[in-house]
């Protein structure tokens, strides 16, 4: 069953002149249910200064707005920390802008409801409780100063100061669960058994949850309470346990794709080629009725009978319709009426990089760097939207005819949202070119994407491996790589410390992101005075110090036997 929520919400000036506090939900359908959740929000505009009404209406409406903007593969934490950071510099601005929005500033307090989980962020005073089995319990914590007199002045919000650091927090949900998200017009002025005992009507269905808000507002306001008061209720009527994972699975319910042979027309594509045909897929050139080029890729029959392999075949096409840039083939999708399961995308003619070494043609200096500048692009494409790639290779780096680089094979890559089936062998990959750290059972990164690229830029020049060939269930030592102008002499130093900078074995000394990599490529020979020396090319001193002292006592005794001579003429 999808996740199923029944929501309501009221909010009352009461005796101010104007009501500062601004909520909202969105409950999307189907995929987007499923991908992203439901969301809830509430703001309550700081009163004492100008815009406070602006501020939460502004932020309320971008959070739902936004949130749904966002990659579906990024972490829901890090959607709302990016949306949150992104609006407290648009509050500032306008701050900045205007002497009467001097101050402005809002609460801003936001719910997710996905699958079976709940997520929430939260800075200011409003609050999020939830009610299970009879026991109310706030989820989040006022910032706000711990003074008696004071109890009410905020320490963090939207617009109060150049940063934010927003709280975060999830956990499992379940049928029945109350959540209520309410301004601090609501908590001030009713006590906690008061609140429970109104939200119990709303978990026991006695009364509608749109009575069950309007009941804790009007409450809120004849117990004294003088703020504007908001209360947003959510009640949980069935929780998605598989959510992503059924969207997955869905192209079980379709058969294993047929063997096909050249010029068999198979749901409207006639086949021109099979590109390839391993154990796990195979991969054919197909054209469509319009005469379109198309690569279509399906499991095996022997893969597409495991189950595990039919995930990990959907996951990877989940992910191919998020990855929209040039650096990558792009999504298309199959006729509703598909008779098999299999993947479609744009085709392009070229090689990879692998059948270009293969075929003879040795790699260019030129040729390298611009692979590297191209590859690394690739590379934070993905890491901006939480993908590791798991597999960055020869093989799966494409030169299309068109001189575009494009990154191939998403079968064994992580996202930042999985599912518990997805958390594949943490050395998912090819062995020569798995960081050191997998081999210890560490996670995957983007330092590990980083190290794969690093190896194949190496072997690309080299045709050897800077550690050499490692192999499958080998637990390698890892020492210092061999230096790169070894095999090519010809390779500028700048870019061999580069190269060896980004497959050095301690994660430490490696670039930390894509964006690092491509700058340093980029400012080429400027970029070797700001590299680390522990893994790049080193004066002999460095290197080698017994091998030093060698050759200072060999020059040493040459020069004595010189001098010696010239003194006994």
């Amino acid at each position: 069953m999808p996740l199923s929520v029944t929501v309501a919400h009221f909010s009352a000036t009461g005796p101010r002149a104007r009501n500062e506090d601004f909520t909202g939900c969105v409950t999307p359908h189907g995929a987007d249910l499923a991908s992203k959740g439901f969301a809830a929000v509430v703001a309550d505009g700081v009163s004492g200064a100008g815009g406070g009404r602006e501020a939460a209406e502004h932020c309320a409406r971008n959070v739902l707005a936004d949130y749904y903007a966002t990659p579906d593969t990024w972490e829901v934490s890090q959607s709302l920390d990016k949306i949150y950071s992104a609006l407290n510099r648009w509050v500032q601005t306008q701050a900045k802008a205007s002497p009467d929005l001097i101050g402005m500033a809002t609460t801003l307090t936001t719910l997710v409801l996905r699958g079976s989980m709940y997520h929430f962020a939260h800075v200011g005073d409003s609050r999020i409780y939830l009610l299970r089995d009879g026991n109310l319990q706030a989820l989040t914590t006022d910032h706000v100063w711990q003074r008696p007199e004071m109890e009410h002045v905020l320490t963090r919000a939207v617009g109060l100061d150049t940063s934010i650091t927003a709280d975060h927090g999830f956990g499992l949900a379940r049928v029945g669960d109350v959540f209520a998200l309410v301004s601090d017009g609501v908590w001030a002025a009713l006590a906690a058994p008061d609140l429970q005992r109104e939200l119990e009507h709303a978990a026991t269905a006695k009364d509608s949850v749109v009575h069950v808000a309007r009941s804790i507002v009007e409450l809120a306001h004849q117990m004294g309470g003088k703020d504007n008061a908001t209360a947003l209720i959510v009640r949980v009527d069935d929780v998605d346990a598989n959510a992503l994972r059924d969207v997955l699975q869905a192209a079980k319910e379709l058969p294993a794709l047929p063997p096909l042979e050249v010029g068999q027309a198979f749901d409207g594509f006639t086949v021109e080629e099979r590109i390839h045909l391993s154990r796990i897929t195979v991969l054919y050139r197909v054209r469509d009725a319009q005469g379109r080029q198309l690569a279509m890729k399906a499991l095996s029959r022997e893969a597409h009978a495991d189950a595990h392999e039919r995930l990990a075949f959907a996951h990877e096409r989940w992910l191919n319709k998020r990855v929209v840039a040039r650096f990558f083939a792009q999504n298309v999708d199959p006729p509703e009426n598909a008779s098999a399961s299999y993947s479609l995308s744009t085709f392009h003619n070229g090689k990879t990089l692998a059948q270009q070494q293969k075929d003879g043609g040795q790699i260019t200096i030129p040729e390298a760097i611009k692979y590297a500048v191209e590859l690394s692009r690739a590379v934070g494409a993905l890491h901006r939207r939480s993908i590791i790639h798991r597999d960055i290779k020869p093989e799966n780096v494409h030169l299309g005819d068109d001189g575009q680089l494009r990154v191939l094979d998403l079968g064994v890559a992580v996202s930042g949202f999985e599912v518990a089936e997805l958390s594949n062998a943490t050395r998912a990959g090819t062995p020569s070119y798995l960081a050191p750290e997998l081999f210890n059972n560490a996670e995957p990164s983007a330092q590990s994407d980083i190290y794969a690229v690093g190896v194949t830029l190496y072997h690309l020049l080299s045709n050897k491996y800077p550690y050499g060939e490692i192999e499958p269930f080998q637990t390698p030592n890892f020492g210092e790589p061999t230096p790169l102008s070894r095999w090519r002499p010809d390779c500028p130093g700048w870019f061999e410390n580069i190269i060896l900078r980004a497959l050095a074995a301690d994660p430490a000394v490696r670039f930390e992101t894509a964006e690092e990599f491509l700058l340093a490529v980029e400012q080429g020979p400027l970029s070797a005075t700001s590299t680390r020396q522990s893994t790049l090319r080193q004066p002999l001193a460095t290197r080698n110090r017994l091998r030093t002292w060698q050759v200072v006592a060999v020059l040493s005794i040459i020069l004595n036997f010189v001098l010696l001579y010239f003194l006994n003429r």
